[in-house]
């Protein structure tokens, strides 16, 4: 056991078990669900606040520190997939996506937004219990970003990323498109750069629960890649091969 040291007027308290767990942000507009999932979550190890819209969310995650965020697509006024684009600019909190059955094109874009996971309605609170210990674990491990989310513009070498538009602007001010799949694998690079990540950490950075079950997609995606950006794509300049971990960007970007 040891004793607490006092800083100024005030002492330092341990974390209590309840602060110790992670903190769920539900947001669902349909009260029947939205209750007893929190109070099914709050069972099983967890901590929920609820928020029956956009709004609501934004003042919970405003004055609390929020841990995962389940969100639900179809609510009224500003509906999940702006909220979670908004989240994804401004932060990295995870967020698993609630659907309606059968809703390919909200599940395609929610992960086109930057999503972590979704799930189809209706499901059992233990598989969506089961996502989230999924996400949290995953994420979890991943390195920081170095680079601020949200940034619309992001210079390397001879190279500016326009993260608005999806493409390439080289120095001769020509624009250069990229797949979905370059773009998201060329900017979760360019946000931890000079940091060594394995495939797997891309595949999860890149396309989450979507992902190709074989990592050797990724070394394809980085091929292609390097063939728009590199100036010797056999000597590569900026995406460099970790023997056995990975990728790493070897420049350290520079907002533009």
């Amino acid at each position: 056991m040891f004793a607490l040291e006092k800083l100024g007027p005030q002492t330092v308290k341990p974390m209590s078990k309840d602060e110790a767990k992670p903190h769920i942000l539900l947001v669902e507009d349909a009260r029947d669900i939205r209750e007893p999932l929190a109070r099914y979550l709050r069972d099983h190890g967890y901590r929920a606040t609820t928020a029956a819209d956009a709004a609501a969310a934004r003042k919970v995650m405003k004055g609390a520190a929020i841990d995962l965020v389940v969100l639900d697509i179809m609510m009224p006024g500003e509906d999940g997939l702006s909220l979670c684009r908004s989240l994804r600019e401004t932060s990295q909190i995870p967020v698993v996506l609630l659907t309606a059955k059968g809703e390919e094109v909200d599940r395609i874009v929610g992960l086109e937004m930057g999503a972590d996971d979704y799930i189809s309605k209706p499901f059992s609170p233990r598989e969506l219990v089961a996502r989230i210990a999924a996400v949290l674990r995953r994420t979890q491990a991943l390195p920081p970003r170095q680079t601020p989310p949200g940034a619309e513009r992001i210079r390397f070498g001879d190279w500016t990323l326009d993260t608005g538009q999806r493409e390439l602007i080289g120095t001769d001010g020509v624009a250069l498109p990229l797949s979905s799949s370059e773009f998201r694998l060329l900017t979760a690079l360019l946000e931890r750069p000079k940091i060594a990540l394995t495939r797997n950490q891309l595949l999860d950075l890149t396309k989450g629960r979507d992902a190709d079950l074989f990592d050797r997609s990724i070394d394809n995606h980085v091929s292609r890649l390097r063939k728009k950006i590199e100036p010797d794509p056999k000597n590569p300049r900026y995406i460099k091969t970790v023997w056995g971990g990975g990728y790493i960007f070897a420049m350290e970007p520079e907002n533009a």
